[in-house]
């Protein structure tokens, strides 16, 4: 390449500055996704040896103190651990709703028998682990605890995947993506309805009201975020103030964000062709027509990604790199001793998610194909989904926030030392059987960002 053409090449790239030097690989660690899993797990290990050290009680008790608004009869104070878990799990919420709907409409599971097998999959990871805790847990202490064992972990899955890399075929992401993001649904839905406080209609009327006028905006043609963000932090405390977890608030509106662009590419084409008539000079600087084609162009060009591909792009790293490793620091800690596990909890967790989830994600696959309301993708076989199923055991995330809710606090760590057990069998089990049924390289066209 001549001089010429390299610096026609440079000056159509936008300008490089020192920074850019470091700013670039830390750009690309964050949108791989195993990144975030390693992120996660970190955090983890972080919580997990600062409860066991000399200043373990300092650490467990930090996340107890209390927080919000104490004014007269105005009360709205949390404890740390509650806000991490109530109101910054409500944008994890909301970009799983976002996925899911992303899915739904633009990707993969729009084809209605390939997003059967991943629902029905769902639904067995679901129930299975569950009637298998009620079975080992039914009368006593812990019953109330059945719905800990319902989620999988959508961060640990598909960090386990990408250190798979070209072993595995994209399918199998694919569904294994599909169906943490349904079984994480579903698991919010199990939260509003078993384990949210009492309801106050009155309240939860207003919270519809406030639906009905986020929509509403929608349809008039507001695109303002500062504006939908402000709706939103109102609809989330009318639904945290009328009984239903505050988390069910990420969900609906997750689910209400529009997946139609604003801006077709051939009207975003034609406005740049205005832009490109202007020849280079000074006629950007002030307010004239070659500046008003320029700021059409950048609206044009923001609007050709829909909403809830924009925010998909933007929530991403926050939730995987800052949201997702608080709630780690925050709610993984605790202290255990060798005899800890044999507990009866424990031990129910373990099996609810080691034994129940498998059974359940890979039998209601096989019975969804079985019966025609399923198929099966084409590179994907029952031994890669094996493999799938047992990493589909690791629960993490989804099963603290539950247990969070569900057990008392003189049975919350027994069921955080299940949870914590479980994840780690169940993802190295599923890893080897992973590793061993596939071959390096045999699917080149995976890509490491899923």
């Amino acid at each position: 390449m001549d001089n010429g053409q390299q610096n026609k090449a440079e000056i159509s790239q936008l300008p490089q500055d020192l920074i850019d030097k470091f700013t670039k690989p830390i750009k690309r660690f964050l949108h791989i996704q195993a990144s975030a899993s390693l992120v996660l797990l970190l955090f983890t290990l972080i919580a997990l040896v600062l409860s066991h050290s000399m200043w373990g009680d300092a650490f467990l008790a930090v996340w107890e103190t209390p927080m919000g608004i104490n004014v007269g009869s105005l009360i709205f104070v949390r404890s740390l651990r509650e806000w991490i878990n109530d109101a910054l799990m409500t944008l994890f919420f909301f970009l799983v709703a976002l996925e899911l709907k992303r899915e739904l409409v633009l990707g993969e599971l729009k084809h209605p028998r390939i997003a059967a097998l991943s629902i029905m999959a769902a639904f067995g990871g679901m129930l299975v682990p569950a009637a298998l805790y009620l079975m080992l847990q039914s009368g006593q202490p812990g019953e109330n605890g059945w719905g800990a064992v319902m989620a999988t972990d959508t961060a640990f899955v598909i960090g386990c995947l990408g250190l798979l890399g070209t072993r595995i075929p994209h399918s199998l992401r694919i569904f294994m993506l599909s169906m943490s993001i349904v079984d994480d649904i579903g698991a919010v839905l199990v939260v509003a309805i078993s384990y949210g406080n009492s309801l106050r209609w009155e309240i939860l009327v207003l919270a519809v009201v406030g639906i009905v006028i986020i929509r509403g905006m929608g349809l008039l043609g507001i695109r303002n975020v500062a504006i939908y963000s402000l709706a939103g932090g109102v609809l989330w405390i009318l639904v945290d103030a009328s009984g239903i977890h505050a988390t069910v608030t990420g969900v609906i509106l997750g689910l209400m964000t529009p997946t139609e662009k604003w801006v077709s590419g051939e009207r975003l084409h034609a406005i740049l062709a205005k832009v490109v008539a202007y020849p280079p000079g000074e006629h950007w600087e002030s307010d004239t027509e070659g500046r008003k084609a320029l700021q059409m162009a950048e609206a044009a060009a923001h609007g050709t990604l829909s909403p809830v591909e924009r925010l998909v792009m933007v929530l991403h790293p926050w939730v995987g790199f800052v949201i997702l490793p608080l709630f780690a620091f925050a709610n993984a800690g605790i202290q255990v001793s060798s005899s800890d596990f044999g507990n009866p909890v424990t031990a129910a967790v373990f099996m609810g998610f080691a034994l129940g989830k498998p059974l359940g994600v890979f039998g209601f696959s096989w019975l969804a194909v079985r019966t025609g309301i399923a198929i099966l993708p084409l590179d994907l076989n029952w031994k890669l989904l094996a493999g799938g199923s047992l990493l589909a055991g690791t629960g993490f995330t989804m099963a603290l926030f539950i247990a969070n809710l569900a057990f008392s606090s003189a049975l919350l760590n027994d069921a955080k030392l299940g949870i914590l057990s479980a994840s780690v069998f169940s993802a190295i089990a599923g890893f080897l059987v992973l590793f061993g049924r596939s071959h390096k390289g045999k699917y080149p066209n995976n890509s490491n960002g899923l």
